[in-house]
């Protein structure tokens, strides 16, 4: 069955999701709808990049991901069509895609399909929703769009390293308030060499001990680990690590190896 995923800032209270997902079964209703989330921050690219880098290799091959962030009409945004690592994505280039993925596409092409004036304003109805039920349905993105060699770039934040330090910043905070860094395992491995550490971050607080699980430690104590995204995090088990710790986005996290 084909399968169309939803990435958007457009949350649950208004009709504006419902009204994406009556689009997309009008045009195919056999299709698989499934959300990643509706409750991105409003415009915050960053922060959907990373659910949807992070989400989107676990779903089939073929999977058509379609991202409503920032996607309002703009005359200087191009709206894209895109195929990377056998998964096609649907949204506007506006810097979403060289935040998600770690080479090149295998395809660009600017989408070219003509818009319903009635929605301008709100493409995600009408040329994402047509684009993702074409992708979805097997067919190619040359007859939807004209190819296109470059994406809107945007750098994500990137750690500073040293022989015996490493420091990073705050990423992302999820919906346990499990706080998770810019430092990835193989960057933290490769310079650890095997050595001790210390994590400092905010009011002078540390961890020395990498554990594997949450509940490797006593409930309401604090801890660090590699999660699901392959990036450190910061937590309490079964408490609340962002507000507890006083961690906010942003925020610098220090990591420093001795012998």
């Amino acid at each position: 069955m084909a399968v169309i995923t939803l990435t958007t800032d457009l949350g649950y209270k208004d009709f504006y999701q419902a009204a994406l997902k009556g689009s997309i079964l009008s045009m195919m209703p056999q299709v698989n709808i499934v959300d990643i989330t509706h409750n991105i921050s409003a415009f915050n690219i960053p922060q959907a990049a990373f659910v949807l880098k992070n989400a989107f290799h676990y779903f089939p091959k073929g999977t058509v991901h379609l991202i409503g962030i920032d996607s309002v009409y703009n005359k200087n945004t191009r709206y894209l069509a895109v195929k990377y690592r056998d998964h096609y994505f649907v949204g506007s280039d506006n810097g979403i895609f060289s935040l998600m993925f770690e080479e090149r596409p295998s395809e660009i092409v600017e989408l070219n399909i003509l818009q319903d004036l009635k929605f301008l304003h709100f493409p995600l109805t009408d040329i994402f929703a047509k684009a993702s039920c074409h992708l979805a349905a097997g067919g190619s993105t040359a007859d939807i769009g004209i190819a296109v060699s470059e994406l809107e770039e945007k750098v994500n934040l990137q750690p500073v390293i040293e022989k015996d330090m490493i420091r990073g910043s705050v990423t992302y905070i999820d919906s346990f308030q499990n706080v998770i860094t810019n430092i990835s395992k193989e960057l933290f491995s490769h310079v650890q060499q095997n050595r001790a550490f210390t994590l400092y971050f905010r009011r002078n607080e540390t961890i020395t001990h990498l554990s594997w699980h949450y509940n490797e430690v006593p409930e309401g104590e604090k801890l660090c680990l590699f999660g699901i995204s392959n990036y450190l995090e910061i937590a309490i088990n079964k408490g609340n690590a962002g507000g507890l710790l006083g961690l906010h986005l942003g925020d610098i996290v220090r990591v420093e190896f001795h012998s």
